[in-house]
C-alpha cells in the first residue's frame, strides 16, 4: 500500500507526463500544418511558371491577322493607304516647314494671313503630323565621292596637258601661268571636295543630329458618297480623285504663307509608315535599302557569269588601250620633238649646205669662177662658226669621188627635208 505522500507523488508525475505529451501532439500538428501550406505554395509556383511560359511563347508567335491588326493599315496603292478593309483612305502631304523666329514682323503677318486663310479654306478633317528622324547622311557622302571622282578625272587630265606642255617647249611663258592656274584651281577643288567628305562622314555617326518631317493627313471615306452601287475598284478611283482634288487645294492655300508642300507617294508612303512602326531599326536598315536589294520582288536573277566576265574584259580592254594610246601619243610627240630640236641646233649648218647645193646648180648662169668663190665664202662663214681652219673644212666637205657622191646623197635628203 502506498502512503498518502507518494500518491501526491504519483499524481503529479502522472499530470506532469500529460501535461507534455499533450504538448507535444500540438506541436505535431503545428508541424502537419506547415508542412503542407508549403507544399502548396510550390505546386502555386510551379503552375504559375508553366502558365508565364505559355504565355510568352504564345507572344512570340506572331500570325499575320496580329500583324495587321497591330499596323491599323491593310494595303498602300495608288498613293494612298487603304485601311479597315477599304471603309477609309488616306493621302498625305509632305509640307516643307518656314524659319519662322528668323522673319521680319511683316513676314510673320504674311505667314499668318496665310494660315488662316488655310483653315478657313478647310471643308474636311484633316490631321498634323510632326515625325522627328535621325538625319541619314549616307546618300549624300555617295553622292560627293562620285563628284569627287570626276574632279579627280578631270584633274588628271589637266595634270598631263600641263606636262606636255612643258615638256615641247612651243609655249609661251604667259601660257604656262593660265594652264598652271587653272591646274591649280582643280587642285584645290579637288581637296576642297574630299574635306567635305570627310566632314559628312564625321556629321553621319552623331546619332543626335535630328531632322523633323511635317505632314498633313489627308482622310476619304466612301460613306460619303452615300447609297450606291459602285465596286471596289470605282470606290478607289472616286477616292484618290477627290484625295488628289484636296491635297491640291491644301498645297495651293499653304504656298500663300510660304509653305511648300507634295503628295507622297507610294514609296514614300511606306518610308513613312516603316519608321513610324520601325524608329529604332530604320536608323540602321531602312526602307530605301530594303527596296533596292530586291526583297519586294517575288524572285531575284544574278546577272550570267559569262556576260559579266565578258563585261569585265570589255572594261580592261578598254582601259588599257586607252593608256597605250596615251601613252604612244606622248611619246610619239617626243620623237618629233627630238626631231625638231635636232633641226634647230644644225639649222646654220643646213642653211650653209643648201646654199652650195642652189650655187653648184646654178653655176651656168652665175659663172663657174663666180660659183667657186661663193662656195669658198660660205665654208669661210662655216669655218667661222665652228672655230676650224678653212683647209680642215675644205678637205672635209672635199674628196674623192665618194665623197662627192656621198655629197649628192645628202643633198638631195637636205632638199627633201627643206
Amino acid at each position: 500500500m502506498y502512503t498518502k505522500e507518494e500518491k501526491t507523488m504519483i499524481e503529479i508525475i502522472t499530470i506532469a507526463i500529460a501535461v507534455i505529451f499533450m504538448i507535444m501532439l500540438v506541436l505535431l500538428g503545428i508541424l502537419c500544418i506547415l508542412y503542407f501550406k508549403s507544399k502548396g505554395k510550390k505546386e502555386n509556383n510551379t503552375a504559375a511558371s508553366t502558365s508565364s511560359t505559355k504565355t510568352t511563347k504564345a507572344t512570340k508567335s506572331y500570325t499575320t491577322e496580329s500583324v495587321f491588326d497591330f499596323m491599323e493599315f491593310d494595303k498602300i496603292e495608288d498613293n494612298m493607304i487603304c485601311t479597315k478593309n477599304g471603309a477609309k483612305y488616306v493621302m498625305v502631304v509632305e509640307c516643307q516647314g518656314v524659319n519662322y523666329d528668323l522673319m521680319s514682323e511683316i513676314e510673320k503677318n504674311a505667314v499668318e494671313e496665310g494660315f488662316i486663310q488655310f483653315l478657313n479654306t478647310l471643308r474636311h478633317p484633316i490631321q498634323i503630323y510632326t515625325q522627328t528622324r535621325t538625319i541619314n547622311l549616307e546618300s549624300s557622302v555617295q553622292t560627293y565621292r562620285t563628284k569627287v571622282d570626276e574632279i579627280e578625272q578631270e584633274l588628271q587630265k589637266q595634270q598631263k596637258k600641263y606636262e606636255q606642255m612643258v615638256t615641247s617647249g612651243r609655249y609661251t611663258q604667259e601660257q604656262l601661268n593660265a594652264e598652271l592656274y587653272e591646274l591649280t584651281k582643280a587642285t584645290n577643288l579637288y581637296e576642297y571636295g574630299k574635306d567635305i567628305i570627310y566632314t559628312t562622314e564625321r556629321m553621319s555617326l552623331n546619332k543626335n543630329v535630328l531632322n523633323q518631317k511635317y505632314y498633313i493627313v489627308i482622310p476619304y471615306y466612301p460613306d460619303e458618297l452615300g447609297e450606291n452601287n459602285f465596286d471596289k475598284q470605282e470606290i478607289r478611283n472616286l477616292a484618290f480623285s477627290e484625295l488628289y482634288t484636296r491635297a491640291q487645294s491644301i498645297i495651293r492655300t499653304l504656298s500663300v504663307c510660304g509653305v511648300n508642300g507634295k503628295v507622297l507617294d507610294s514609296n514614300a508612303l511606306v518610308d513613312l509608315l516603316y519608321v513610324a512602326y520601325n524608329r529604332d531599326d530604320a536608323e540602321i536598315y531602312g526602307i530605301d535599302k530594303a527596296m533596292k536589294a530586291g526583297y519586294t520582288e517575288l524572285y531575284s536573277t544574278a546577272q550570267d557569269v559569262l556576260d559579266k566576265k565578258m563585261n569585265t574584259l570589255d572594261d580592261q580592254i578598254e582601259k588599257e588601250a586607252f593608256e597605250k594610246a596615251n601613252q604612244k601619243v606622248i611619246e610619239a610627240k617626243s620623237e618629233k620633238q627630238k626631231a625638231i630640236e635636232e633641226k634647230e641646233n644644225n639649222l646654220e649648218d643646213l642653211i650653209d649646205q643648201v646654199a652650195k647645193m642652189i650655187i653648184e646648180q646654178n653655176k651656168t648662169i652665175v659663172g663657174e669662177d663666180v660659183a667657186e668663190v661663193a662656195i669658198e665664202k660660205v665654208n669661210q662663214d662655216t669655218a667661222k662658226r665652228r672655230g676650224r681652219p678653212k683647209k680642215q673644212v675644205s678637205e672635209q666637205e672635199g674628196g674623192t669621188k665618194e665623197n662627192e657622191q656621198e655629197k649628192q646623197v645628202k643633198r638631195r635628203s637636205i632638199t627633201k627635208s627643206a
